[in-house]
């Protein structure tokens, strides 16, 4: 059974950890960590839920609480001294689809990474893992509405990081 999870979800845990901690080995750490959890308490999996969204919710949950701890921390601050849509999101959708086809695929992913680990969060879930907004909601245990609105918030920081770097927003 672990090595069926790890085999079908094992990549995805390991990319959706690495663009939350920006770190490959670390990243594998923590996907390991994952798969250790899940066999533990895979006899606790009540399957009010997929098994991808299970697996996603422990992948999030060990990236923040690495993002808590005192050794990130430290290389963070160490890094730094080196250097459902309502209309208006409608209209902010059809100008971010515009945008992302001027974009390559790996500018887009550069300009995701410099969001704030909250908003990459949730992008990261809703355009790279292809997950709907109550899937979202159950992985970071939070209401969809919340999901909603960090979403919207996301796009207009990804938006303002856009502008900045001097592409027009249309």
């Amino acid at each position: 059974m672990l090595s069926a999870l790890m085999n079908d979800y094992g990549d995805n845990i390991v990319q959706l950890t690495y663009l939350i901690v920006k770190d490959k080995g670390i990243a594998e750490d923590i996907t390991q960590e994952v798969f250790l959890k899940a066999y533990r308490g895979l006899d606790q999996f009540r399957q009010e839920s997929s098994v991808k969204t299970w697996l996603y919710r422990i992948a999030i949950n060990e990236s923040r609480k690495y993002l808590r701890s005192w050794s990130f921390r430290q290389i963070f601050s160490t890094y730094l001294s080196k250097k459902e849509l309502g209309a208006e999101e409608v209209a902010d959708t059809n100008v971010e689809a515009a945008v992302m086809q001027r974009l390559s695929k790996v500018q887009i992913a550069e300009r995701v990474m410099m969001l704030s680990p909250l908003y990459r969060k949730v992008m990261i879930l809703h355009y790279y893992e292809d997950l709907s907004i109550k899937e979202i909601a159950q992985v970071l245990d939070i209401s969809e509405d919340a999901v909603r609105t960090q979403l919207h918030r996301a796009r207009k920081h990804f938006r303002a990081l856009c502008e900045k770097e001097g592409l027009e927003w249309m």
